[in-house]
């Protein structure tokens, strides 16, 4: 509960000073910063067309950024897991199009299914090379991010080319019902939400195992949990959330598989985890309060003279936020070990 409460009042705390960094930005242009804010929630929030595309834009946010934290609780910085989300959308988008000889339910469970299990595919390969050569996981999903990009666009501009303009694949046959029309929200966010919460219930041995893999994988070892198992258990989990995501944007945003439609989904979901530090209870209110600035940005924009950059600069502030937390936390270490070195000297 102490750390469910310390996780929020982060949260919280954070958001103020970031928009309190916002504001002064937007006194500097010589606009009002409460008309601006007030701009940027309208546009996230009023009428059914904004609130749906706020939503719309949740449901990615709130999958990749559980997939960065599963893998962060065992010690895995999964960087990868935008590649995991084009991965499993362009999978999604094949079953999707072609295996047609299947009944629509069975159909929709294949389009998941098959999205999920490769995307755990592709991240078993950097959670095995650094689980067994010690290879970085960070180098290794930066890089497969980008060969994971040019394989959906090979295949979009190619092999599964719907022959327009943008580089797409065709349509899909099934779709997830959109409820919030003209937006594009749709009963994926209820998949998302449902998927995370058992998650975050779940009070397995696997978690405990990945918890303590995480904080120490020579102790983990010790007492008999096999922590390459654990680590390399935990970076596929991570990159099936991660083909879930891209699977709901196919199938309930698009209809077919865009070209880098997924940009940037990776990075912002890592950066709601990270603020919060990888907290499985507050990632997804941080995750909701990213998306909120993405969508209102635009009406902020347009009913004032405010720019919508803005809104990169309050995300700037987090991160900023977030890395000082961090080297206060690792100064506090060195401090620690340093005073317990001397009073082994005396």
């Amino acid at each position: 509960m102490n750390q469910t409460l310390n996780g929020i009042r982060r949260i919280l705390i954070t958001i103020l000073v970031a928009m309190g960094v916002g504001a002064l930005f937007i006194i500097a242009i010589g606009e009002n910063p409460i008309d601006a804010y007030a701009a940027l929630f309208r546009g996230a929030f009023d009428g059914k067309l904004r609130l749906g595309t706020t939503l719309a834009g949740f449901t990615p946010l709130l999958l990749t950024s559980i997939a960065f934290a599963v893998a962060a609780k065992a010690g895995a910085f999964n960087v990868g897991v935008e590649g995991e989300v084009f991965l499993g959308g362009i999978t999604a988008a094949y079953i999707g199009i072609n295996w047609t000889f299947l009944p629509k339910p069975a159909l929709y469970v294949a389009c998941f299914v098959g999205a999920m299990v490769v995307a755990a595919a592709w991240a078993f390969i950097p959670a095995v090379l650094r689980a067994y050569y010690n290879v970085n996981e960070v180098c290794t999903t930066i890089l497969m991010n980008t060969v994971a990009l040019y394989i959906t666009s090979y295949l979009v501009s190619g092999p599964m080319s719907a022959g327009t303009a943008n580089a797409q694949s065709l349509p899909v046959t099934v779709r997830l019902y959109q409820f919030m029309k003209p937006s594009s929200v749709n009963v994926g966010i209820f998949i998302a939400a449902i998927t995370v919460i058992v998650f975050m219930l779940q009070k397995s041995s696997w978690r405990y195992k990945s918890r303590t893999v995480g904080l120490n994988p020579t102790h983990a070892d010790y007492v008999g949990i096999d922590s390459k198992k654990v680590f390399i258990g935990a970076m596929m989990l991570s990159g099936m959330l991660g083909g879930m995501a891209g699977c709901i944007e196919v199938l309930g945003v698009h209809g077919y598989f865009l070209n880098n439609f997924a940009t940037g989904l990776g990075s912002n979901g890592m950066l709601a985890a990270l603020i919060v530090k990888n907290n499985m209870v507050s990632t997804p209110f941080m995750a909701f309060f990213l998306a909120v600035l993405k969508s209102g940005a635009m009406g902020m924009q347009q009913s004032t003279g405010v720019p919508k950059s803005l809104v990169d600069t309050i995300t700037a502030v987090f991160i900023i936020i977030a890395t000082m937390e961090t080297a206060f936390q690792f100064t506090k270490k060195r401090k620690k070990k340093t005073e317990g070195k001397k009073e082994d000297k005396a």
